[in-house]
């Protein structure tokens, strides 16, 4: 018997108030699963787009960041 099989076996056992709290902890993983892999792609996009621009010399100086009035 595989996981998926033993998982719906022994929910099945359960009264159904206790079956619908698996089912929004089944919910909540899957959502939680999905966020972290949004994140990893975020990071990885951000630094796939950012790659080489460290060493790129940059126009400015320091008095260009100042205020003046």
């Amino acid at each position: 018997m595989n996981l998926t099989e033993r998982i719906i076996k022994n929910v099945k056992t359960l009264p159904e108030s206790k079956q619908v709290e698996v089912l929004d902890f089944i919910e909540y993983l899957r959502s939680k699963a999905e966020r972290e892999e949004n994140i990893a792609w975020n990071v990885f996009s951000l630094s796939s787009a950012m790659r080489g621009m460290e060493d790129e010399k940059t126009p400015y100086t320091i008095n260009d960041l100042k205020e003046t009035f």
